[in-house]
């Protein structure tokens, strides 16, 4: 039977009649189109399960579930402080905050000494930039071109895309967008060193249809921007905590950074939480008055108990990186062979993989067809052409094959007029 109203579960039916009158309507549409006419109603794993019972791989999820779904050990974390304390009463000191606060500098190698905990990436970058501007006495940033930082004001002034910069003027300023492939756009500025509060950039940038920044460019960048006073900040909301092989990508490649920004997998897939982890004499403006920046749920302990469980797992299935990588970089390259056509270029590394269509119909094509089939993946909002492919690291060999056996056929099967 052709899916429509009278097909789907009243359960899929009372939920998108709710959505419509009370969200933004276009949820629904795309919601509907994405599962058939039916809503997810639960996840384990790699699977998410609809509300007709149907089960689809989730290789999307905009990065938030590197460790699959309801992983037993945050699960079992989180429900723990559940029974105990969920939330603070932010006039006490709670244990279980401080141990997750313990915790990331230690993951990431103690030198970045001090964080600020938020709920999601934009918190994250939202402090991070305060905090450059309070402790170097300056307003200027500098971020490159393709980033995506967030789109709360001070988040998206540093986003570069005019798609959700359109029609927010006057945002955060003043900002400069440096070309990656430019090594002298630095110069080509000519904007006073000692003008500068700080430098954003991520070392791989996910919306921009999973590009990898030259590094070589950004330390040229770092190292002038540090030594005229300001900051560097590295968001891996998305590329960090092994999504991209290293813990950080900025700090495994001896990079000059003063903030690490962490966040989508930070709760394991679990809870929301996100973490800016700086230098001491970045964090100074907290450090003198801790009232600075401060949200409500902030760094609250049912997102911090999911915390150490969540960097534990990521750790005890690292080992897999490697393999998974390989048989996905695989896949993908015979894919794109035998589909010139309609693919014109795939790019990634570890579980952060772009593959780039020919045009935004044939991208959006491809997944529509995906959906029916049963994988979702993640377009790039910024760039309609590229949908990314994000499997959890802790991806069944069973799962990764049958996801991967799916999008080949279905880059094979896809036809475009």
């Amino acid at each position: 039977m052709p899916w429509g109203l009278e097909a789907v579960s009243e359960e899929a039916r009372k939920a998108f009649s709710q959505i419509r009158r009370r969200m933004p309507s276009g949820l629904a549409i795309l919601g509907k189109l994405t599962g058939k006419g039916e809503v997810e109603v639960a996840a384990e794993g790699a699977r998410v399960r609809l509300s007709d019972g149907r089960e689809m791989l989730d290789f999307g999820s905009y990065a938030v579930a590197l460790l699959g779904h309801r992983h037993p050990k945050v699960v079992d974390a989180v429900e723990r402080q559940l029974h105990t304390m969920p939330l603070s009463t932010r006039a006490l000191s709670n244990p279980v905050t401080a141990q997750a606060a313990e915790t990331v500098v230690d993951y990431l190698g103690g030198g970045l000494s001090r964080v600020w905990f938020g709920l999601n990436g934009s918190d994250a970058v939202e402090a991070s930039l305060k905090l450059a501007r309070l402790s170097s006495g300056r307003t200027h940033v500098l971020a490159v071109e393709g980033g995506f930082h967030g789109k709360s004001l001070g988040a998206l002034s540093v986003t570069h895309s005019e798609r959700y910069r359109h029609g927010h003027r006057t945002l955060l300023g003043p900002v400069s967008h440096l070309d990656p492939a430019d090594p002298h756009a630095l110069d080509r500025l000519g904007i006073p060193l000692d003008e500068i509060a700080a430098l954003i950039y991520e070392p791989v940038q996910g919306e921009a249809g999973v590009r990898a920044l030259p590094l070589d460019v950004i330390r040229t960048w770092a190292e002038r921007v540090r030594a005229g006073g300001g900051f560097v900040i590295s968001d891996e909301i998305q590329c960090g905590l092994r999504r991209c092989g290293p813990r950080s990508i900025a700090l495994d490649a001896g990079l000059p950074t003063d903030a690490v920004l962490l966040g989508k997998a930070l709760g394991g897939g679990v809870v929301p939480l996100s973490a800016a982890v700086c230098t001491e004499e970045l964090f100074q403006p907290l450090l003198a008055d801790p009232l600075q920046h401060t949200t409500t749920f902030g760094g609250h302990p049912l997102s911090c108990a999911a915390l150490p469980a969540a960097l534990d797992a990521v750790e005890a299935s690292a080992h897999r990186l490697p393999d998974l990588e390989d048989r996905i970089g695989s896949a993908l390259a015979r894919a794109a062979l035998s589909r010139p056509d309609l693919v014109s270029e795939v790019r990634g590394r570890g579980l952060l993989w772009g593959i780039s269509f020919a045009s935004d119909e044939a991208a959006g094509e491809v997944l529509a067809e995906l959906c029916e089939r049963g994988l979702l993946v993640s377009p790039c909002l910024g760039r309609p052409t590229i949908l990314r492919l994000m499997p959890p690291l802790t991806v069944s060999d069973g799962d990764l094959d049958d996801g991967l056996k799916i999008l080949c056929s279905t880059i094979a099967d896809v036809t475009v007029s």
